[in-house]
């Protein structure tokens, strides 16, 4: 008994020092690197979670925007911080998805960090130009497929979650579009509101105003459940693609080898911050739905991505480095 009593209590002694520092942290700012500039989505998305995470966890985030590189500056940035959980990221879709998928990065998008907790999404949404003579996705496919290869479709850029949405459903449909590829999603819509190309898959944020001024024509939102922004628009699983989810998604990741006990702490703040109504309907102003995740349901949705949009860049032949 006394054996056993003994072991128990050095046990517990084992446990003081990680629940002292878990209480403990943190005790002074925690830096926040977002991979983009200031401004737009990506970082109002970081500014609005980060202000609330900070109230919860009783010190201030420093959001560092680091853009440039497609989000490689930062991630390099990040995977070389002191794994102390006062280095975090934002981490998306394009540097934990499609970048290490389509292109040599040179970071590990999987072993280099340390997975904290999903913060949202926001579906794609596939639409075409008011001219188009189509409103379903099935007379689109049918439109394409009289029409190979005279049907052009815009993108946000090489590799990005634009193009490869489209290259997705052109693999699983059997259709054959032009792709044009822009330096982003706004030079993107001017062509398709100009009649250059024919259909997109943006993001559903960039893609509301235009839907909304009749200029451009909703057919089906991707994820697995509708959109709350469009609660009439199908999916494409209702148009008849099983598990077309692909999503532009945000959450955070720190250095690998973070102990278990900051990143405890760092997931349930975070998780109770998103179920707050008021960061919801800050997030809905970019078309994102809080999601919050455990940190080993995050990593594994990391490592999903990674290996599905691996498997279509090669399906495809996309070769971003060549």
């Amino acid at each position: 008994m006394k054996r056993r009593q003994l072991l128990q209590a050095s046990a517990s002694l084992l446990c003081l020092p990680r629940l002292a520092r878990a209480q403990g942290f943190p005790t002074k700012p925690i830096r926040y690197i977002v991979p983009v500039a200031a401004g737009g989505g990506n970082d109002m998305i970081a500014r609005v979670v980060t202000q609330r995470w900070g109230t919860a966890l009783g010190q201030p985030f420093v959001v560092d925007n680091q853009g440039g590189g497609g989000g490689v500056i930062a991630s390099q940035t990040v995977a070389r911080a002191a794994p102390d959980g006062y280095t975090l990221m934002q981490g998306y879709v394009a540097t934990h998805g499609t970048n290490p998928a389509t292109r040599k990065v040179p970071y590990d998008a999987v072993k280099d960090f340390t997975p904290i907790g999903m913060i949202g999404a926001t579906p794609n949404v596939l639409v075409v130009a008011s001219s188009v003579p189509v409103k379903t996705v099935a007379e689109f496919i049918d439109y394409v497929k009289r029409n190979p290869d005279r049907v052009n479709y815009g993108s946000a850029g090489p590799g990005s979650l634009t193009h490869l949405t489209m290259e997705l459903l052109k693999h699983e449909a059997g259709l054959s579009m032009t792709h044009i590829p822009y330096k982003g999603i706004a030079p993107a819509f001017n062509d398709l509101l100009g009649g250059q190309t024919q259909a997109m898959f943006p993001g559903l944020a960039a893609a509301l105003p235009h839907l909304r001024s009749g200029r451009a024509r909703a057919l089906a939102v991707t994820g697995s459940r509708r959109s709350s922004q469009l609660p009439d628009l199908p999916t494409m699983d209702e148009a008849g693609f099983k598990g077309f989810d692909a999503m532009q998604w945000y959450g955070s990741v720190g250095p690998a080898g973070m102990p278990a006990d900051i990143v405890k702490r760092l997931n349930e703040t975070q998780v109770a911050v998103l179920k707050d109504p008021d960061l919801r309907e800050k997030l809905a102003g970019e078309a994102v739905e809080p999601w919050p995740m455990t940190p080993e349901q995050f990593g594994q949705y990391i490592r999903s991505e990674i290996e599905r949009w691996t498997a279509l860049a090669r399906a495809r032949n996309i070769k971003l480095d060549d």
